[in-house]
């Protein structure tokens, strides 16, 4: 699969975000080692706390399945700014693929990439 097709499947997620506060809607597509593809899109609540994001659904639905191996994750918004993943959303991957590769999107269709390890340097990692 290549980035724009990820992307393409985040953009298709992000129809499906529910975000009646922000109005930011977000997809997201996460790619596991297997070629096999889950999406999510952003879910807002009036509890703010409670909201979840397209990159958070998208690992859940995919670890909900079985899955703990990832190569890439697209994010996508209506912005044109480059959409990367909130703080917590970086340490939820760090979690299962610290070194996933992330595809920041523009609703534009441009995008960058990098690895999470460049954008999260310095993850908590529990020492028990």
């Amino acid at each position: 699969m290549t980035d724009k097709e990820l992307i393409d499947l985040a953009r298709g997620a992000k129809q499906h975000s529910y975000s009646p506060y922000s109005h930011f809607a977000v997809g997201a597509a996460i790619e596991c080692d297997g070629g096999l593809v889950f999406t999510g899109c952003n879910i807002e609540n009036a509890s703010f706390g409670a909201t979840l994001c397209a990159e958070a659904v998208a690992l859940s639905s995919a670890v909900a399945e079985g899955h703990r191996s990832f190569r890439r994750i697209a994010i996508v918004s209506d912005s044109e700014q480059y959409c990367y993943p909130c703080g917590s959303c970086r340490q939820l991957l760090q979690e299962f693929a610290p070194d996933i590769e992330v595809l920041a999107a523009r609703n534009s269709g441009a995008w960058v990439s990098y690895h999470l390890n460049q954008l999260l340097p310095k993850p908590f990692q529990f020492r028990g």
